[in-house]
């Protein structure tokens, strides 16, 4: 029986996790055919793809990003092919499955719950062609005269028994981001999370997972990134895995975990603080500082500690941190946010995530959106567009805050000059994104695409207009943010240039200085000056914006002509490192 199974991701370097391990648990009852689209393909492209096949089952996996396509290609399969049996399974249907066949009558199954079992024991079916399936525990289907929905399936107790779908994987992943699980549940209960609905975790063995990297390290994916809801919720067994990685010492390979700060202790941390740069990435779930709110979400934050804790990892300067807020959370107004923004950026992790919040179908604040007074379309994603706390009019602000911050802060390239400013200018960090939103705004910026030199530009200009003082400072301080994260000799020309043309014609004797050599460069001793250069940049500022920067963004009143040596590295969080080599510079020139 030909079957198919698919889905729309929503990029393409992207894979899903949960057809595969429906293909594997069926090997030996029928070949199932993984076909992968995305969500910004042509819909009538992947309808026309999947005929072509000639399927005669086609199952789709669907989502809060995805449904929408999912129903418009199965009723054009169903259209040209009555014959075909189309089944859904995934999130976005798992909560009113009944309510979905009534009103698709194109579809023919649906799959809820944990499908594994459900989804073969329905293909034992189809393939001996019965028609009763009231047998088959978590599902939906269709009777002679109304829809039946069988009682929900017992989870699977023992996840080892599911056949690893990353077992000779050979190239299909390369440079790919492979979604992975060592567990199932989550031990909290956040009312706008469908995890909350399925008490427990389990997990896969040791065994199974190292198995499982191992192939996925050898297949040289990009990253792996770990969909357990709390990767530490046993401190142990995530310990042995993140071992288990370092001991490989993979290459060009990114490992994401989810991660609830105030479950790692100092021996955690110990360890964290040994893990090779860029290897490990953290995502940590703040979502609000308002003690109310958290109360109302059912979450167990204690923000000191997280604070610490987050702190503390960041300065081992070697792993990745994601913190998440979400707006629009109960007793969470637009102050309140303002609050929880620079509690998180005090923090200064890698990246802020601002995430607007989705009423998911079965979640406990979609059942109490009354209490809250939420507001929103009821088609995915089901984001909120006011409440009783905050108005469409002030999400739509945060939306613009949230696009400065995505464009300005998460990527590191302004570190610095944004540091200047709300040092200097604002009393806190939101004040700036505020005002600058406005900006932003007036002059119609939020409307097009901007380069990165430009993004540059328009702080520069934003600074001016502004009439803020120490234009001098600022300036070199925004060319500085832009040597060290842009390694690039053609410094755009909207930067003050200091010596530029003497620096230029005498490099080769600088980078041979025995002083430079000695203290900056000795990794470089033995390679030939024509090579350094490539991997250098020398630049002259007005001002010793090493000192400013270390003194805290302090401005100064006198300034002195400094020169920065520019060493880049193959970091993912040190990508740079800086040496003020003015003694040197200035003798040679």
């Amino acid at each position: 029986m030909k079957t198919i199974l698919t889905t729309l991701n929503s990029k393409f370097i992207h894979s899903c996790l949960s057809i595969r391990y429906l293909q594997t648990y069926v090997k030996d009852l029928v070949d199932v055919e993984i076909k992968e689209f995305t969500i910004n393909q042509n819909k009538d492209f992947i309808a026309a793809e999947i005929y072509k096949e000639k399927p005669e089952v086609i199952g789709f996996s669907t989502y809060i990003w995805n449904l929408k396509e999912t129903f418009e290609i199965c009723e054009i399969l169903k259209l040209v092919n009555p014959k075909l049996k189309i089944i859904l399974g995934g999130p976005e249907v798992s909560y009113d499955s009944e309510q979905i066949l009534e009103e698709n009558p194109f579809i023919d199954f649906i799959i809820y719950g944990e499908g594994e079992d459900t989804f073969k024991e329905l293909m034992e079916k189809l393939i001996s062609n019965e028609t009763n399936y009231s047998s088959i525990n978590g599902m939906v289907f269709r009777g002679e005269n109304k829809i039946i929905k069988t009682p929900p399936r017992p989870l699977i107790k023992n996840l080892d028994i599911i056949p690893s779908p990353y077992k000779d994987i050979g190239k299909e992943f390369e440079n790919k981001i492979v979604y992975y699980e060592s567990s199932r549940g989550c031990p909290f209960n956040c009312e706008f999370c469908l995890s909350s609905t399925i008490k427990g975790v389990r997990f896969f063995s040791l065994e199974r997972v190292k198995e499982d990297l191992d192939s996925l390290i050898e297949g040289k994916v990009r990253q792996v990134k770990f969909v357990d809801r709390t990767f530490n919720a046993n401190k142990k067994y995530a310990m042995e895995i993140m071992e288990f990685i370092m001991e490989k010492n993979p290459l060009n390979i990114n490992f994401h975990f989810e991660v609830t700060a105030h479950l790692l202790d100092d021996e955690m941390l110990n360890f964290l603080s040994g893990v090779k740069e860029g290897l490990f990435q953290f995502e940590v779930g703040v979502q609000s500082t308002n003690l109310d709110t958290i109360e109302a979400i059912g979450r167990i934050t204690d923000f000191k500690k997280l604070k610490t804790v987050t702190e503390e990892v960041k300065s081992f300067k070697n792993i990745h941190q994601h913190l998440d807020l979400i707006a629009g959370l109960p007793y969470e107004g637009y102050n309140s946010f303002r609050n929880s923004f620079n509690d998180v950026y005090d923090i200064k992790p890698e990246k802020i995530q601002l995430g607007f919040l989705k009423l998911l179908k079965g979640s406990g604040l979609r059942k109490n959106q009354d209490k809250y007074g939420y507001k929103y379309l009821n088609v995915p994603p089901y984001e909120v567009l006011e409440s009783k706390y905050i108005s469409y009019e002030e999400i739509t602000r945060l939306k613009g805050i949230e696009d400065l911050v995505e464009k300005y802060y998460n990527e590191g390239y302004f570190e610095n000059s944004l540091e200047y400013l709300i040092k200097n200018h604002y009393k806190t960090p939101f004040d700036l994104y505020e005002e600058f939103l406005i900006y932003w705004e007036e002059r119609g910026y939020h409307q097009v695409s901007h380069s990165r030199n430009r993004l540059y530009e328009i702080l520069l200009e934003y600074y001016k207009e502004r009439n803020f003082e120490d234009i001098i400072i600022f300036s070199e301080l925004v060319k500085y943010d832009y040597i060290i994260n842009n390694k690039n000799p053609n410094i755009p020309n909207f930067f003050t240039r200091v010596d530029e043309d003497l620096i230029q014609k005498n490099i080769h004797e600088i980078l041979k200085d025995d002083r430079l050599l000695k203290n900056h460069l000795y990794e470089y001793k033995e390679i030939p000056t024509k090579k350094i250069i490539n991997k250098i940049i020398v630049e002259g500022f007005k001002v010793n914006i090493l000192k400013i920067i270390e003194e805290g963004y302090n401005p100064v009143d006198e300034y002195n002509s400094t020169y920065i040596l520019f060493n880049y590295r193959e970091g993912v969080i040190n990508r740079c490192i800086t040496y003020n080599i003015s003694e040197i510079v200035k003798e040679m020139i």
